[in-house]
């Protein structure tokens, strides 16, 4: 009786990634994990819609006289009263914040009378000043700019962290139980490190389409339709650049865990790739409002996921720097899966103490 043929490499990359993104799914940790993240950024967007728009307007006294000059100041209610006399009650009682009320004998035309302290908004607008005009003005509000760049670093930091480490226990595991001798015995190395990345990207990926979802369905109902037409371009710059990006770091993952045999090793060979997850988040939150600074970072590998997307919301990047720093990125992640493979394949079977960078690329 002949025996059957072995599967194909695509057909053992597909086998491998189906059971990654399984187990997954059958890990209730995993799934409430994701249920808050996505509530957590559902709230996170509603909270900073909601208080982006005007505050409650302040309720002001106002007299005949007055009225028409109150009335027109922005994010005020008027409330009319016959005279200062009525107006001072009010004041008094709480029941508005301030009472505008024509002035006497010093030539400005009306009074503004508080409790205790004078609303500075009301005072302000009442004030004569001189007309501004901004030579250099500003392309995006500074801290939609900062929102902005912590969104986009948050989720790069979390799904590379959280999904990288998974992998690394996962090659840990199977290390330590031995289970990966059976399975490259049907497969090819390769194929394992291939079908572990593919499917923790399908996951990772799966992540990031529901957290754009969620952001849009946020600033739709927040009525921030100027922010949503703004951002919808650099949030699909951002998966396309999330998707090599993690790659790159999936495979690193899985080469460096490869080399331990132990769980409590991972952090040894993984924390080079922790620092180059962090150093985005950090770097495009501390100079997101440099250019010279994220404009580099937008060159650089690592960062290029967060820093290019952030140059394109505000403004900043021509139409022909994302395509460059795609290409750039896809180089450095094909390097990057060759290297990886040739330790994962060098390190996989090598049990006990720590394999040495220099060994395991020697073989």
């Amino acid at each position: 009786m002949s025996t059957p043929a072995p599967a194909s490499t695509t057909s053992a990359v597909w086998l491998v990634a189906e059971r990654e993104i399984s187990s997954k799914l059958r890990s209730k940790a995993f799934m409430i994990s994701t249920g808050i993240l996505l509530l957590i950024a559902l709230a996170g967007v509603l909270i900073g819609g909601f208080a982006s728009k005007s505050p409650t307007p302040d309720e002001i006294a106002v007299t005949s006289q007055t009225s028409a000059v109150v009335s027109a100041l922005p994010n005020v209610k008027v409330v009319e009263v016959a005279d200062r006399a009525e107006a001072e009650k009010l004041v008094k009682a709480d029941e508005v914040k301030a009472a505008v009320v024509p002035g006497e004998d010093d030539g400005f035309g009306f009074v503004v009378l508080a409790r205790q302290d004078a609303p500075q908004s009301l005072v302000g607008a009442l004030s004569k000043s001189p007309q501004v005009v901004i030579l250099e003005p500003a392309g995006t509000n500074p801290l939609i700019r900062y929102l902005v760049a912590i969104g986009f670093g948050v989720i790069f930091l979390m799904a590379a962290s959280t999904f990288g480490g998974t992998i690394a226990q996962s090659v840990v595991e199977e290390k330590s139980t031995r289970v990966v001798e059976l399975l490259i015995s049907a497969i090819p190395t390769r194929a394992l490190l291939a079908g572990k990345v593919i499917g923790n990207t399908v996951l990772a990926m799966a992540q990031i389409l529901l957290l754009a979802a969620i952001a849009v369905v946020g600033l739709i109902i927040t009525g921030q339709n100027e922010v949503l037409g703004g951002i919808g371009a650099p949030i699909l710059w951002f998966a396309v650049f999330f998707l090599f990006g993690f790659v790159l770091l999936a495979s690193l993952y899985a080469a460096a865990a490869s080399m331990v045999s132990r769980q409590e090793d991972i952090g040894s060979t993984t924390m080079p790739l922790i620092m180059l997850v962090m150093a985005p988040y950090f770097l495009v939150i501390f100079f997101n409002d440099n250019p010279v600074v994220m404009t580099v970072l937008s060159y650089v590998p690592f960062s290029a996921p967060v820093a290019m997307p952030v140059r394109l919301f505000v403004g900043e990047a021509q139409w022909w720097e994302p395509l460059l720093s795609l290409v750039i990125l896809i180089a450095t992640c094909i390097a990057a899966i060759l290297v990886a493979a040739k330790i994962y394949e060098n390190s996989l079977l090598r049990m006990g103490a720590r394999v040495k960078l220099g060994e395991a690329l020697r073989g």
